[in-house]
């Protein structure tokens, strides 16, 4: 479990993690799964309209569902073995990236940093210094310098070719790197959000969190033409997202977004938001998003779902309901233990 410097707390994951929000990538459909009982009367018939018309497809697809259940139940344990793995017998090509320095930074994004640090800071100031998107509360400014960006990517090809053992980000993105697992959090990923991105989310998103985000997860994804082209239409389990494109050359891929999640899609207008290299968006995390297919080429992103347990602490943002407390490793899921939550122990 991960003890957070300034607060101490400790960080916990809600029981739902390991039974809902389970992607299908053939049905495009998040599904949820209690037993197969429950799973078939809530959605044989929807995947039969989907094309599964037989039962030997729909066993199929509960196989696949019982391995990833099982996958999320062992996930803490497992990314703890290839953090070890992976400190023990890895060497990095460029070790300066682990360290976040301001040299790595665009001008732009220190302006708007110091902006935000003085006691003069606003809302309206702030939005002043930032391109606004057509999309509710979607911003767009520059944030590391290309030079960075570059030997970021570089990093990670290098990892993606060792014979380290690698830990994908979740069902959605097939390629990517769990930075936690490969030493980002403590020297670049923590600083980075404390240090800041906070200063900025206190002012755009203070209603939803932004002030005291105070745990995270972050990795990287890959869109290749060989690879994943793109990502589905869905939310993040996160009170703000912090995603910049890092290269390397590509062609379409524009992020969209429609409404928050409470929202039927039936009922949004959805709108791109242009991904540009070197340059960063900061959305809610329950805006429901996707990213259309690239191309041609390849493109990397930073991702950084950031957490404020005094906000999810309240209502869990992906099974709706009030969490109930899983032990887990790191920043877990970014609960923390309150009065009147039920702490289960070996879930």
């Amino acid at each position: 479990m991960q003890h957070d410097k300034d607060s101490k707390a400790t960080f916990y994951t809600c029981s739902c993690f390991s039974t809902d929000n389970i992607f299908l990538e053939e049905f495009k459909l998040h599904v949820r799964f209690l037993s197969e009982h429950q799973f078939r009367s809530d959605y044989q018939a929807v995947l039969r309209n989907l094309g599964c018309s037989t039962d030997t497809e729909f066993k199929d697809i509960l196989k696949k569902i019982e391995k990833e259940v099982e996958r999320r139940r062992s996930l803490g344990v497992k990314s703890a073995e290839r953090a070890a793995a992976i400190k023990e017998i890895y060497k990095p090509l460029h070790d300066h990236v682990y360290l976040l320095h301001e040299s790595y930074m665009a001008p732009e994004f220190k302006q708007m940093v110091d902006y935000c640090r003085s006691d003069e800071a606003s809302k309206e100031g702030l939005l002043s210094l930032m391109q606004t998107e057509a999309a509710a509360r979607v911003f767009r400014f520059p944030v590391f310098k290309k030079i960075f960006c570059d030997e970021l990517i570089e990093e990670m090809e290098h990892f993606e070719q060792s014979r380290s053992p690698k830990g994908r980000p979740n069902t959605m993105n097939n390629y990517g790197i769990l930075l936690n697992e490969l030493g980002f959090d403590e020297g670049f990923i923590i600083p980075l959000r404390e240090q800041y991105l906070q200063p900025l989310t206190s002012l755009l998103y203070h209603d939803c969190g932004g002030c005291y985000l105070d745990s995270h997860k972050a990795f990287m994804v890959k869109y290749d033409m060989h690879e994943d082209l793109d990502l589905s239409y869905h939310y993040d389990n996160a009170e703000v997202t912090f995603n910049v494109s890092l290269g390397k050359e590509f062609t379409e891929g524009n992020l969209y977004f429609g409404d928050m999640r409470q929202v039927p899609l039936s009922e949004t207008a959805c709108t791109e938001v242009e991904h540009k290299v070197t340059e960063g968006i900061l959305h809610r995390g329950q805006h429901m998003h996707g990213a259309l297919p690239i191309s041609s080429g390849q493109r990397w992103n930073l991702i950084v779902w950031m957490r404020a347990s005094q906000e999810r602490n309240k209502l869990c943002p992906m099974c709706n309901k009030m969490p109930t407390l899983v032990e887990g490793e790191g920043f877990a899921d970014g609960f923390t233990s309150d009065i009147g939550m039920s702490l289960l122990q070996n879930v």
